[in-house]
């Protein structure tokens, strides 16, 4: 077989990046699906050619070209022949960061200068073919909010923009748009993808109920940033910092989307915005086909984090409500993630982002004191005595309020914090 091998993308880079080796994705030239079959390759690719090399069990795709045929991010003929060279196959790449080739021998084949753009710190599409795909699109806001300290070249903003007047990622399938921006909530600094999707419009088309906060003021006592766009960039940013999983961090997208909403007449305050922000978070969370775990961590953090806030001032009949609209009884770790968004939120603030937020710290003990009930014991005690149904949950109600009050002076925060931002 005559076929030259070349490793291609994210390997490539990762590696020029100093970056952790990612898999490595292979790139054939010169070869036949024939003949890489015959060289015991098992071919996986459904909508081109694609290869699992027979020892490594690596990607091996041919090199091939693609022709834009129709709307969104499957509308393309692929043609892969042995007469597709090198750099027609890298010409169809997304980046020039993306588009270095490194040969067998280690050597670096780069036509559109990548290696360039990443000492520079520059994103930048390879050819006018990088606006056929919409989903390109996210990837490079992904992309910045990877790799904070690159910057979008200009000429590839316009076409970012262009992207989105011509309706191109109208065409955006759940699935795609979920996945990528799932990726870039768990990059570096997921404020850049905001920052990047909103500098093309393309936020209002994909994600209206976010691109509402920008502009939108709050009071500046308890967000000295005021701006309630800003403070979700924060808020994101600080999820990032803390490392907080995925559910976290698309609660923390969730939290505040109500704001957007307030009427002009009423800002900076946001009266009743969790109930609204509830609705706008199951309306995204339906649009982009978000996981059942995330959803609902969005509308739990969405619903309660201003009582969480607030939760110092709560005495413990409130706190044992609390826990009870949380389901924190049977699910305590979800209520544990619901504690680190709404500290994400409270420190998501400019010149507040090393406050300690009491409730991480308070409410933990109190819900594992009342989680220490005998439900069973309490239940046998009422029905013994003649009682039932809202009888014996009045009962434990009043176990877990006795449980929590035993404690509370202990685990009481030592002063206010003033952390009652919503």
């Amino acid at each position: 077989m005559s076929a030259r091998f070349y490793v291609v993308g994210g390997a490539v880079r990762d590696a020029l990046l100093g970056l952790p080796a990612s898999d490595r994705d292979w790139v054939a030239v010169g070869a036949t699906p024939e003949e890489l079959t015959a060289a015991g390759y098992k071919a996986v690719g459904r909508d081109f050619p694609v290869f699992l090399h027979p020892q490594t069990h690596e990607e091996v795709a041919l090199a091939r070209t693609e022709r834009k045929s129709g709307p969104g991010y499957r509308g393309f003929a692929v043609h892969a022949a042995p007469g597709v060279t090198l750099e027609d196959d890298l010409l169809r790449r997304d980046l020039t960061i993306n588009a270095i080739a490194q040969a067998e021998d280690g050597t670096l084949i780069d036509p559109f200068g990548g290696q360039r753009d990443l000492a520079d710190g520059v994103l930048r599409h390879v050819s006018p073919a990088f606006s056929e795909d919409p989903v390109r699109l996210l990837r490079i806001a992904r992309f910045a909010a990877r790799w904070p300290h690159f910057r979008v070249a200009p000429e590839t903003q316009s076409l970012l923009e262009d992207m989105v007047a011509s309706g191109e990622v109208d065409h955006l399938v759940p699935e795609r748009v979920w996945q990528e921006l799932s990726r870039g909530l768990m990059a570096q600094q997921p404020s850049r993808m905001l920052a990047v999707l909103r500098g093309c419009g393309a936020l209002a088309r994909l994600l209206p109920e976010v691109d509402a906060l920008y502009g939108v003021p709050q009071p500046a006592a308890h967000h000295p940033e005021v701006d309630t766009g800003v403070h979700l960039g924060l808020v994101l940013d600080m999820a990032a910092m803390l490392d907080a999983p995925l559910a976290v961090r698309y609660a923390c997208l969730c939290h505040d989307l109500g704001k957007g909403t307030t009427p002009r007449d009423e800002w900076p305050r946001h009266i009743a915005h969790e109930a609204r922000s509830v609705k706008l978070a199951e309306r995204v969370s339906d649009r982009w086909k978000v996981p059942a775990d995330c959803r609902e961590l969005a509308v739990l953090v969405a619903r309660e984090h201003g009582n969480v806030h607030r939760s110092d001032a709560l005495g413990a009949a409130a706190l044992v409500r609390l826990f009870d609209r949380c389901d924190a009884w049977r699910r305590p770790d979800r209520f544990a993630l619901m504690l680190l968004a709404c500290e994400c939120d409270a420190r998501g603030r400019t010149g507040l982002e090393m406050q300690p937020y009491v409730p991480a710290t308070r409410l933990p003990p109190l819900l594992a004191a009342a989680r220490e009930v005998d439900t069973a014991a309490v239940a046998a005690h009422e029905v013994a005595a003649g009682r039932s149904g809202p009888k014996i949950a009045e009962a434990i109600h009043r176990e877990r309020v006795r449980a929590i009050g035993a404690i509370a002076a202990i685990v009481a925060p030592a002063a206010h914090t003033g952390s009652t931002t919503t």
